[in-house]
């Protein structure tokens, strides 16, 4: 693991403070669905501002790709940020601007810049414009508190290179996600267990074959499951499906087996006739329709889901067993979520899709060991990968 510099490390009086944080928020006809990564901001804002420190918070939303979108700008997260924190947060719509206002920032003042993918070398793949854009926004601060965990997997201008230039620390989220994430990897309690979801097995392969050295049961759902069904020879109608990782699959049921790690996969599913918010029907996974979608686990799967999971003393889960969205498949799901809250050890949510999910289906956050904010940083973590951004707070 990359041990990243503590806060604690710095003086932060009358320092005028760059923190990159993530709030990166699901966002609903310009509403917020889900501040949950706003929420996770606030503990190293509110320490910052209580050190005596200005605070200049550099986030992105979406993926703009260097353009200024209206539907993507952050003044609506600056407003709930300001909302949350009870004191207003003043706004900056490009970097000139925010250079004004942090010359002239008073300890205690929090202000946040507009979206910084709107810049195109946030995101270049030449280093000497991430380097370059890196130096006009480190002139906007005199330290760095890299926080945004759910951003370090990137290679940006603001995670990388930035930190780079300044005196930096990690923001207690991102030290947080850093020691859960090596309790998961270094010495887990066992029997350890990954319960993963979501659209694409390709999304995860790559976190599949690096766990398989280390877990005793991995369950999968989500759509990725069909692709599984299928490479074993079922028929799984409309469902999504990526044929061209059959061969991948295979070997990696033929690995697991040999290795004695159980994967787990439905016994039954729910489907429709076409992907809506309808009721759906449950059947075993060799009576799925020729015209049907999978669109959830089935009530069967989801005991014996939530039996395996309870079993364990560490649990990952990435990825919604179905479309949580709809309320007919959102009981895979479920069960999933609330065998988590029951696991007697350490359980993860891991992130993204998952987080968003037990929030909707009425959990707490409180309810789990821990909900990260980073779901792709958490998988390139658990995928062996070296995170640019940890690297950097090092």
């Amino acid at each position: 693991m990359t041990s990243v510099k503590q806060l604690s490390s710095l003086d932060f009086t009358g320092k005028r403070v760059i923190l990159r944080a993530d709030l990166n928020v699901p966002l609903k006809d310009g509403e917020i669905t889900d501040d949950g990564r706003i929420r996770a901001s606030l503990p190293t804002i509110e320490y910052l501002r209580e050190a005596g420190a200005s605070i200049l918070v550099i986030a992105h939303l979406g993926r703009p790709k260097g353009e200024r979108k209206s539907e993507l700008s952050l003044k609506p997260i600056a407003e709930r940020l300001g909302k949350l924190l009870g004191r207003e947060v003043s706004f900056s719509s490009d970097i000139n601007q925010a250079l004004k206002v942090t010359e002239r920032a008073q300890p205690g003042e929090i202000t946040c810049l507009e979206n910084i993918r709107f810049e195109a070398a946030e995101t270049s793949k030449d280093d000497a414009e991430r380097l370059e854009l890196a130096k006009r926004l480190a002139s906007l601060g005199d330290l760095y508190v890299g926080d945004g965990f759910g951003a370090v997997h990137r290679k940006h201008a603001s995670v990388f290179e930035l930190a780079s230039l300044l005196p930096h620390a990690a923001g207690f989220l991102v030290a947080k996600e850093s020691e859960i994430l090596e309790n998961l990897t270094s010495n887990p309690l066992r029997p350890y267990g990954v319960v993963l979801g979501g659209a694409k097995v390709s999304d995860k392969i790559a976190v599949i074959t690096n766990l398989l050295d280390r877990v005793e049961m991995i369950a999968i759902g989500g759509g990725m499951v069909f692709t599984f069904l299928a490479a074993k020879g079922y028929k799984i109608g409309k469902s999504l499906c990526e044929p061209e990782q059959f061969d991948v699959v295979r070997a990696i049921l033929t690995r697991a087996e040999q290795r004695g790690v159980e994967i787990l996969l439905p016994t039954d599913v729910k489907v429709a006739p076409e992907f809506k918010d309808i009721n759906g029907r449950v059947v075993g996974i060799d009576g799925i329709g020729e015209e049907e979608i999978g669109l959830d686990i089935g009530p069967q799967s989801s005991l014996a889901f939530a039996n395996a999971i309870k079993k364990c003393r560490t649990v990952f889960w990435n990825g919604p067993m179905g479309v949580f969205e709809f309320s007919d498949f959102q009981e895979g799901t479920r069960a999933v979520a609330d065998a988590l809250r029951q696991v007697d050890g350490l359980a993860v949510v891991g992130g993204g899709d998952s987080a968003a999910a037990i929030r909707a289906l009425g959990f707490a956050d409180s309810d789990f060991g821990y909900v990260s904010t980073g779901g792709g940083a958490s998988l390139e973590y658990l995928e062996g990968k070296e995170l640019p951004g940890l690297v950097a707070l090092s």
